[in-house]
């Protein structure tokens, strides 16, 4: 949750010293260049940890579907949600959706393809998801069962939310949450883009 409020401040940060001058322009150099830091971040990670790529050898093989699930899922409710909103057309709400709550880097692809506006709303978006997934993740083991805050968060299940997930839905879905938020993470730029070029 603090982790979560400090990205939130550090983008309030930003819109303020945007809005008063304060920083010259900076373009999408800036971030794409970010983004392929975070990306390559993410891989060395992934890439030093051998334990956890074997250790997903060894999940159920039903669970493996989990990451589908959630896509799958998130995509639809898109879809219903992009009826309400008529000034969005199908393929940006599907664009902010694909994010699945990896607010860093959706935000930016959205931004380079659709304009800061959606990037804005993109980013908002899949901040909300994790503050959901952190507070409610509780009630969603109460109510839904203990793989629903794992769906619930998103992308963020291999790091931010997987502390919290640990401790309502157990130890035994940590395995299970690695590798969610392995593949949906995969999923994102892939998906972003897709929905964006249409």
């Amino acid at each position: 949750m603090k982790g979560s409020l400090i990205i939130v401040g550090f983008f309030v940060l930003g819109i303020t010293c945007g809005l008063m001058g304060w920083l010259p322009p900076l373009g999408h150099d800036l971030s794409f260049l970010t983004l392929c830091g975070l990306l390559f971040a993410v891989g060395m990670t992934v890439g030093n940890n051998t334990t956890l790529l074997k250790s997903f050898r060894h999940l159920d093989p039903r669970l493996m579907l989990l990451p589908l699930m959630t896509i799958t899922g998130t995509l639809a409710a898109t879809a219903v949600a992009s009826l309400a909103l008529p000034g969005r057309s199908l393929t940006e709400c599907l664009a902010v959706g694909s994010g699945f709550g990896y607010y860093s880097l959706s935000s930016i692809l959205i931004t380079q393809y659709q304009g800061p506006e959606l990037g804005t709303v993109a980013l908002l978006a899949n901040i909300i998801r994790e503050v959901i997934t952190l507070l409610g993740a509780p009630l969603l083991v109460r109510y839904f069962g203990p793989l629903a805050p794992i769906s619930a968060g998103g992308a963020t299940t291999m790091d931010t939310t997987l502390p919290i997930i640990t401790r309502t839905s157990g130890e035994d879905f940590v395995i299970l949450s690695l590798f969610h938020g392995f593949l949906v993470d995969f999923s994102v730029p892939l998906l972003v883009t897709f929905f964006c070029s249409l």
